[in-house]
């Protein structure tokens, strides 16, 4: 019976929004080739080479690391549900979108989530991050390393270490920042850290690496009660990523060999060259919007190179434009979240999207659909 469904033929677009980015044609092959059982022999070789290449990328060589089956989001709840017990005071440093999301999170496992603000597009000093654990310890601290949501980079160097001096446990999103900006997680002091295969890493959407400290590890060892959540529970997961090899779930055997691809395209280029490509296409893209009259919403010195936010004149008809890109020029940019709602749009430059032929693309196709 033939079926009443046609082939798939999504259209091939230029992903320059928040992610996914492009895929680059070798990560594509590898999830073509032949499905293994998720504890056959060589599967579990290619996990010891996972969790290596994670290493590389986080910076991390005695960093425990779990592709954790599920997308970024996934990957935050998995660090905050394995790490909260009842009643933890956590500290939840918030200047975006996704600082709110670690608050609901934290909240939804009984934490006594305190939260402290800055306005979106801005970052935390360290003196801000001092003086509210003067205030009110906590166990951990939890910040956004690249606020996927304003485009801002959260410098971490000083705040680790008053965490640290502080007996807090400092817990990181870099899911719009691994693979495209340093995040050095030994050097800095970042005791949990996650991350999405979708944005700087350039694999599709599925798998969120996490990476844990030795210290980080021996404390998830110590809890006292049972993880809230089984599927994100790292106390079980461990064990099926750690030496022991135990089933705990089925793992997306594909999404593992895309990352695995993805990682060792991060490795031929090497992290130096590749932090370097990504902040000089943002710089071009960047003298490219000013040339159009428009400004990007962070100042440069807390800029992601990743994704920029682009403020917008009032009257643009933001939504309108960007359908006109996406129809016009097949390419997909975003709007903006929350507060940023109608007010900016995101560019994303992130893994194999971040080309030079891509922003001259984009700025092209600006340059013919805004308002004289």
């Amino acid at each position: 019976m033939k079926s009443m469904y046609t082939e798939l033929d999504p259209p091939t677009r230029l992903l320059l929004g928040p992610g996914p980015s492009m895929v680059h044609p070798r990560v594509l092959r590898a999830m073509s080739a032949p499905l293994l059982g998720h504890l056959d022999p060589q599967f579990v070789a290619l996990m010891n080479e996972v969790q290596d290449l994670l290493r590389f990328v986080f910076e991390a060589p005695d960093a425990l690391t779990i592709p954790v089956s599920g997308t970024g989001s996934a990957g935050m709840e998995a660090a905050l549900c394995s790490f909260i017990e009842e009643g933890d005071p956590v500290l939840v440093c918030i200047n975006g979108y996704f600082g709110e999301r670690m608050l609901d999170m934290a909240t939804r496992y009984r934490a006594d989530a305190q939260r402290i603000d800055v306005p979106w597009g801005q970052v935390f000093s360290p003196k801000q991050i001092d003086e509210a654990l003067k205030a009110r310890p906590a166990k951990i601290v939890t910040i956004v390393h690249a606020e996927t949501s304003t485009g801002a980079l959260q410098p971490l160097e000083e705040i680790a270490e008053v965490a640290h001096r502080h007996g807090a446990l400092f817990l990181v999103d870099t899911v719009t920042s691994l693979g495209g900006i340093p995040v050095k997680m030994k050097e800095v002091g970042i005791d949990i850290c996650y991350s999405g295969t979708q944005k700087c890493l350039s694999a599709p959407p599925g798998l969120a690496p996490l990476a844990m400290s030795p210290h980080a590890v021996d404390v998830l060892k110590a809890r006292k009660s049972k993880v809230a959540n089984w599927y994100l529970d790292m106390t079980l997961i461990l064990k099926y990523w750690g030496p022991e090899r135990t089933y705990h779930h089925t793992a997306p055997i594909s999404m593992n060999y895309a990352l695995r691809e993805a990682l060792r395209l991060v490795e031929e280029e090497g992290l130096t060259a590749r932090f370097a490509r990504h902040r000089r296409n943002a710089e071009t893209l960047w003298e490219g919007l000013a040339a159009l009259d428009l400004t990007p919403h962070v100042p440069i010195g807390h800029r992601l190179p990743s994704l920029t936010t682009v403020s917008l004149p009032d009257g643009l008809d933001e939504v309108g434009l960007r359908k006109a890109l996406l129809d016009g020029y097949n390419i997909e940019i975003a709007g903006g979240l929350g507060s940023f709602k109608g007010k900016v749009w995101r560019i994303g430059l992130m893994g194999y999207s971040s080309r030079p032929e891509n922003v001259v693309t984009l700025l092209g196709a600006l340059e013919r659909i805004l308002p004289k």
